[in-house]
């Protein structure tokens, strides 16, 4: 990555409120949830409506994964997805917030569910897909790689199938280098600002991914600060 490229901030988040603290703390994106417990799943319509209509600036991604769980996608969890996808596109858009998905779906062996996808994907139309981390529990990264840019995939949410971006920074840097500007490497697992500079540097992204927790009134939200320094060290990297 060259000196002092910006890399992108995206903030994961369960509530439109915590969407709104994201974006006022200069999150670049929000990836919109429901029960973050459960690894994030499809948020409400309602929620959607008035991230959409309330946010100002932060391009929001939208959540699509019917339940919790594993990731295989029977058929009616696919038309549930392919209603949920259909019902957002309708949806007022007054700012003209760049709108995503979020999505994925494996095969009963580990690989991705190129059928399903590519569906899913189409229900999609314009709007860009990133591919979830179900993407870290196949078997072989590089090819599920090559079958999400064949699927038309935007970007790749990924720790390189590591517990954590920083323990799979080599991995993160081959598949960076073999994403070569056809798709995105969106680094997630663990994104602090005391390990950021060195998931950056040495893996060569351009884009970062995390939830910012913190407690309100015994309630988990989104802490502005840590969002804040965030972005300061993704903005402004020292590389």
């Amino acid at each position: 990555m060259a000196e002092n490229t910006a890399v992108q901030v995206e903030i994961c988040v369960g509530s439109v409120d915590d969407a709104l603290v994201a974006e006022r703390a200069g999150a670049d994106r929000v990836e919109l949830c429901a029960d973050l417990g459960q690894g994030g799943t499809t948020p409400s319509l309602g929620a959607v409506s008035v991230a959409l209509t309330e946010l100002r600036r932060a391009g929001v991604q939208v959540m699509i994964r019917p339940r919790g769980g594993d990731f295989h996608c029977d058929p009616t969890l696919e038309k549930v997805a392919l209603a949920d996808i259909a019902a957002i596109r309708t949806l007022p858009n007054p700012h003209r917030l760049p709108l995503g998905f979020v999505l994925g779906a494996l095969t009963h062996d580990g690989r991705l569910d190129q059928p399903v996808l590519r569906r899913l994907i189409t229900a999609c139309g314009p709007h860009q897909v990133t591919l979830h981390k179900a993407f870290d529990a196949t078997p072989d990264l590089h090819d599920a790689l090559e079958a999400a840019v064949d699927l038309g995939v935007t970007r790749i949410l990924t720790s390189g199938g590591l517990e954590s971006a920083l323990a799979g920074i080599d991995r993160l840097r081959a598949l960076q280098t073999q994403s070569a500007g056809r798709i995105v490497i969106l680094a997630g697992g663990g994104i602090r600002p005391d390990n950021a500079a060195a998931v950056i540097a040495g893996s060569g992204i351009t884009e970062i991914h995390l939830r910012a927790p913190t407690l309100k009134n015994g309630t988990e939200a989104t802490d502005p600060d840590l969002v804040r320094r965030m972005v300061e060290l993704a903005h402004h990297p020292l590389i």
